[in-house]
C-alpha cells in the first residue's frame, strides 16, 4: 500500500512465479548424491539433491541431463520419474520434478565448487533440506530402506 497526496491506494501484487526445476536422484551402493547450496545462493547452506532449472523449451529429462552435468559431471544415461510436487516459498513456488537416475557415467564433484557427498538413510535423515524437498527426502528414504 502507498500513500499518495494523502490517499491510501492499493497496490496490485504480482503473480507468484512458478520455476521448474529438474532434481537428480542418484542412488549407488545403497548411498545417495547431495550437494551443499553455496552461501551466495537462495537456502544457503542447506542441502540438496543436484540438479536446476528448466531452460526455456527444455524436457524434464533434457534439463535434468543438462544440469547433472553442469553441477556435478554425472553423464546420464537412463532416469525414471520418481515424484513430482509444487512448494511454495512465498516469494516463488517451485515445481520439483525428481528423477531416479538408473545408469550414469563418470565419478560426481562439485564443478561449481560446491561440497558433494555420497550419504546412507541415517545420514540423509540428519541433513537439513529445504522444505519443499521434504516429500523427496521421504521417497529416496523409501529407496534406500531395505523392504520388511
Amino acid at each position: 500500500m502507498f500513500l499518495w497526496f494523502g490517499e491510501k491506494i492499493q497496490t496490485m501484487s504480482r503473480p507468484t512465479e512458478l520455476i521448474n526445476v529438474a532434481v537428480g536422484i542418484v542412488i549407488a551402493n545403497q548411498k545417495v548424491l547431495v550437494a551443499l547450496r553455496p552461501e551466495h545462493t537462495s537456502h544457503a547452506g542447506l542441502w540438496e539433491f543436484p540438479g536446476g532449472k528448466f531452460e526455456i523449451n527444455e524436457t524434464a529429462f533434457d534439463a535434468l541431463k543438462r544440469e547433472l552435468f553442469e553441477e556435478v559431471d554425472l553423464i546420464v544415461h537412463e532416469a525414471t520419474p520418481l515424484l513430482c510436487i509444487q512448494h511454495d516459498y512465498g516469494s516463488v513456488k517451485v515445481e520439483l520434478d525428481s528423477w531416479l537416475v538408473t545408469q550414469f557415467s563418470n565419478t560426481p564433484h562439485g564443478k561449481e565448487g560446491q561440497e558433494i557427498r555420497w550419504v546412507d538413510h541415517n545420514e540423509l535423515m540428519q541433513l537439513t533440506f529445504p522444505e519443499g524437498n521434504r516429500a523427496i527426502v521421504k521417497a529416496v528414504l523409501h529407496k534406500l530402506l531395505p523392504s520388511t
